[in-house]
Parts: C-alpha cells; structure tokens; sequence
C-alpha cells in the first residue's frame, strides 16, 4: 500500500499569522468560505482546494482549529474525512461521528492520522500542531496563501521554531484579489527521507 504525504494548506497574512486575535479571519477574502474550508477563491495555476482535499484521506487537527471551526455557522464541513484531535481535553458530546481525540507525541500523532488516511494524504491543521511537525520533519509539502495585509499581532504560522526550518518553492501563483499562493516542501539534508 503506498503511503501518503503529510500536507499543510493554509492561508497567512503578510506578517505571517494564521488567524488574528480571537481567532479573527475576517482579513481573509471570501473568510466565511475560505475558513469554513467548503471552496477556495482563488483559480488560474493555484492548488484548489478542491484538489487538495481530493487527495486526503485523513485530518489531524489542532484543538484550537477544531473549535473554531466547530463554531461556524456551517455543516461540519469533513464528513466524508475521519478527524483526529490533538487535544487532552475530551471532544464535546456532539463532536461529528467522523472525529476523534488523539494525544501524545508529534510523530504518534502522525502515525495514527497516517493509518486513518488509508494510504492517502493527510491534511495537517492547526499552528501549533504544525510547528511540531515541522520540528519533527514530518511535513512532505506546504501550500501557503499570503494575503496582502500585515496584521500586527495573532496566531503565527512558523513563530517559535527552534531552528532554521528551510523550505524549497515549487511554484507561486497570484490571483486579482492579491493572493499569492506558495507551494513548497521542505529542504532535507541529502541522506535523509
């Protein structure tokens, strides 16, 4: 069975957070879908997000981003994708059939979102959960949106990294409304996976 990639996409702004305070993502055009994750606004060479989540099998997910997105005002927008939780906290009683709390090691974490994935991607979400990931380097490839807005303060993407986290860009796309999409992977010594 062929093995899947772990796969981050997100969107950022300019100075590099994730979310503003309180989780705000109104700076996001089109925020109600984009952060609701049921369509992507921008085409024309980009990475839809449609084709992403064509080739996933599995979510890991912060807590954080689990709540946030719980809280919209839309149907659980994962229902055909099992969800795993990084949390300690037990999900709330009407957590959707398809999600479940995981907890432990990075790379634990990984392996069970893996397993899920039943040989397909994994979507990996959630700022911190990612800066583990990146700290492990787990993370296969990156798509980063960057919205032309600077925020000032939030929740970062990449802040608190202890170490150089080298990324190679494999293309770049921008669209009218001033998004520029990087899809990227990380740069890995010679000799390792």
């Amino acid at each position: 069975m062929a093995t899947g990639r772990v796969r981050v996409y997100i969107a950022t702004s300019l100075d590099g957070f994730i979310a503003g305070p309180g989780d705000d993502l109104s700076w996001l055009p089109g925020s109600d879908e984009m952060s609701a994750g049921l369509e992507d606004a921008t085409r024309g060479g980009e990475l839809t997000y449609e084709a992403f989540m064509a080739d996933v099998g599995a979510l890991l997910m912060g807590r954080r981003t689990y709540d946030v997105v719980r809280g919209f005002d839309v149907p659980w927008p994962f229902e055909d994708h099992p969800v795993l939780v990084a949390t300690w906290r037990p999900l709330d009683p009407g957590a959707p059939a398809t999600v479940r709390a995981v907890a432990g090691d990075i790379r634990d974490m990984v392996s069970l979102a893996l397993e899920a994935a039943g040989g397909r991607d994994v979507y990996l979400d959630g700022g911190r959960l990612i800066r583990q990931a990146a700290e492990a380097d787990l993370i296969d490839d990156l798509t980063v949106t960057v919205a032309p807005v600077a925020l000032g303060e939030g929740l970062p993407l990449f802040a608190g990294l202890s170490r150089r986290y080298p990324l190679e860009i494999l293309s770049h796309h921008s669209s009218p409304g001033g998004m520029v999409q990087l899809r990227m992977r990380p740069c890995r010594e010679v000799g390792e996976g």
